[in-house]
């Protein structure tokens, strides 16, 4: 008898906590007026109206945004409402030369790039592939 108690509470337990909804926010949480209204032209007001970034790309001098929230319904349904990436970069005197939104969840609209870093190795000859610094390299003349 007191087991059956204890399994009824156990599966009331767990039938109540799957009703419950949870939001999750990630990266910068955003109203729907900064979604649609990104008018900023230097770094101070950037730095004002979103914070510090996600990350910053220190060579092309860009700043990353991230931003998404999603609903857990259950824990076996959820979704995700909104999750986009903003890239601003910016020039020498910290103004904002570029803006770019990327909505993550229609990848499809995301153009990949086909640029690709030059690979020196493949320059070298097959004696300095296999020993590293054997080659070219000169000696200091004092």
């Amino acid at each position: 008898m007191k087991y059956t108690r204890l399994i009824i509470y156990i599966y009331l337990f767990f039938l109540i906590s799957a009703c419950s909804k949870e939001t999750n926010y990630y990266g910068k949480i955003l109203s729907q007026d900064e979604l649609s209204n990104i008018s900023i032209f230097n770094k101070d007001e950037l730095l004002r109206k979103f914070g510090n970034p996600s990350y910053i790309d220190p060579i092309e001098n860009k700043y990353f945004y991230y931003s998404e929230v999603s609903e857990k319904i259950n824990i076996f349904n959820s979704k995700t409402n909104y999750s986009y990436l903003f890239v601003f970069k910016l020039d020498e005197n910290n103004k904002i030369l570029e803006k770019k939104v990327y909505d993550l969840l229609n990848a499809d609209e995301i153009a990949i790039i086909e640029e690709e870093t030059e690979n020196e190795v493949v320059k070298r000859g097959l004696i300095q592939k296999i020993f590293g610094g054997v080659g070219n390299a000169r000696l200091p003349t004092n």
